[in-house]
Parts: C-alpha cells; sequence; structure tokens
C-alpha cells in the first residue's frame, strides 16, 4: 500500500510540473515537512481542475481560475514576477495591434487572460483564443500569434525570435503598463479544505528550497533541457516566490482587468444569441 493510500487524512496537494514550482514545494519533498501532505504534479491548468472537482484539496492554482471558481487562498507564497517574467512569451507575425487569433498553451490559463488584458489595453486587439500544444511552430501556422509559458519558454531564445517575430514578455509588458506586480498563481482551494497550518507549512517549504537552490537547479534543470545558468537566473531574477502585499495589489489589478474582459465576452455572447 501507498503512502497516499495508507494515510488518507493527509491533505492532497497539487503543484505545477514546472521548474519555477520547484522551490515551492523542495521542502515538502526533501525534509520531514512533506510528511503532512501528500503531492501530486500536474500542469497549471490541471492543478484548477483537480481542485474544482475535489481531487485534490488545495492546489497551485491559477489566480483567475481562483477567481472564477470562488475559493480562497493562502498568503505567503505564490508565483509572481516584479520585471520581466522570461517564462510567458507572446510571439506574433503581425503587429500587436492586428491579431486576431491567438494559439495559446494548453496548460495556461491566468497567462491566456494576461494576454488579452494586454493586447486589449495597450494594442486595442481582442483575438480569438483557441488551446494549442506548446509547438511554436504549429501555432503560428494555426494563428497570428502564440503564446507559451512555463518551462517550453524557457526553451525558447526571446532575441533570436524578435529578429523574425514580434516578442512580448508579458511579465515585462505588465509591469510597465501598471508599474505593479503580476501574481500568476497562488496556492488555493475551498474554504473547508484549508487547513490551519498550510500557509506556515507552505512558507516554510518555500524557504527550504530558496536555501538549497544549488539543490533546486542541479537537480531540476538538466533533465528539462534548461540550462543551469539560465535556471538560477529565471529562479533568482526572474520570478517572485515569497510575497508582499505590492504583490497583492497587482493581483487585484489584474482580476479586475479580467473581470472586466469577461463581462464583455458574455455580454458579447449574449448579444450574438439574441439577434
Amino acid at each position: 500500500m501507498s503512502p497516499q493510500q495508507s494515510q488518507p487524512d493527509r491533505p492532497l496537494v497539487c503543484a505545477v510540473s514546472y521548474l519555477n514550482t520547484s522551490p515551492l514545494v523542495w521542502g515538502l519533498l526533501h525534509t520531514p515537512l512533506g510528511e503532512a501532505v501528500r503531492l501530486e504534479f500536474a500542469l497549471p491548468s490541471l492543478c484548477a481542475d483537480h481542485v474544482r472537482d475535489g481531487v485534490a484539496d488545495v492546489g497551485i492554482v491559477p489566480v483567475i481560475e481562483m477567481q472564477r471558481q470562488g475559493l480562497d487562498w493562502l498568503p505567503g507564497t505564490g508565483i509572481a514576477c516584479r520585471g520581466p517574467v522570461r517564462s510567458i512569451l507572446l510571439v506574433s507575425k503581425v503587429p500587436f495591434d492586428r491579431v486576431q487569433t491567438l494559439a495559446a498553451d494548453l496548460g495556461s490559463r491566468t497567462s491566456v487572460m494576461l494576454a488579452r488584458v494586454i493586447l486589449a489595453h495597450r494594442y486595442g486587439a481582442t483575438p480569438e483564443v483557441a488551446s494549442m500544444r506548446a509547438d511554436l511552430g504549429s501555432m503560428l501556422a494555426a494563428a497570428d500569434a502564440a503564446l507559451i509559458i512555463g518551462d517550453p519558454a524557457l526553451l525558447l531564445d526571446p532575441v533570436a525570435l524578435r529578429r523574425e517575430y514580434a516578442v512580448l514578455d508579458l511579465g515585462e509588458e505588465w509591469v510597465r503598463y501598471t508599474g505593479l506586480p503580476m501574481v500568476f498563481a497562488v496556492w488555493a482551494g475551498c474554504a473547508e479544505r484549508l487547513r490551519p497550518g498550510l500557509a506556515e507549512l507552505f512558507a516554510a517549504s518555500c524557504r527550504y528550497g530558496m536555501e538549497h537552490l544549488d539543490e533546486v537547479v542541479a537537480a531540476e534543470c538538466p533533465p528539462r533541457g534548461i540550462p543551469s545558468a539560465l535556471g538560477r537566473r529565471y529562479l533568482t531574477e526572474h520570478v517572485a516566490l515569497e510575497l508582499n502585499d505590492r504583490d497583492y495589489e497587482g493581483m487585484r489589478l489584474y482580476l479586475r482587468y479580467a473581470g472586466e474582459l469577461d463581462n464583455l465576452r458574455e455580454t458579447a455572447g449574449k448579444a450574438i444569441v439574441s439577434v
């Protein structure tokens, strides 16, 4: 019998399978902290689905799904940026104000909404969005622009891409536009499943991960094909994992913009149906 089966009273935690989550769960994986929970890994979108469906008690949930599902969130740790994020790239064959179709990475939800917010507010574009596997060539063959996130984005070279395409780092673009950080995901779940002490547990796990970053980089970068220097720079300069009030101010602004776009789309859909 597996540990998960033998101790069903421990909450099931769904973590994201990208490099940026590795420090968050390093303590859960490599210290006795992990004895308090059961841990599984999935894409960001699937983490949200597992929490929604009651498969997981708590997960690293895209903030847009946290809002849509009415989940509670745990403060202190998550995935954010305060400048260029490097792992969320919008690549376009046409000028951004002419983007009519957008192919989006299957794993993304918060980033899709961020792309929609940036394109609408900065460029006046409101593209149709289609989910596709994260392959830049096939995505750009099917749409005007492609959104690549997470580890697949880290495997791309933005400098080389800019020789042929228009490229935006959406973290950088958000911070430039709003002056605030961008929060992509937080630990979240239904209120009745968020046990006391989980926020402190996740904070301790994250601190352990950041204190053992050499181990994280050595273990996690090579299997993903990510150069160790890039992985270290990404985890220390591009993403923020310990969050503060200003990060949450940025999160609230993002969610307000996202709600406005969702309402506009819903209104437009009703108008079309009523014709």
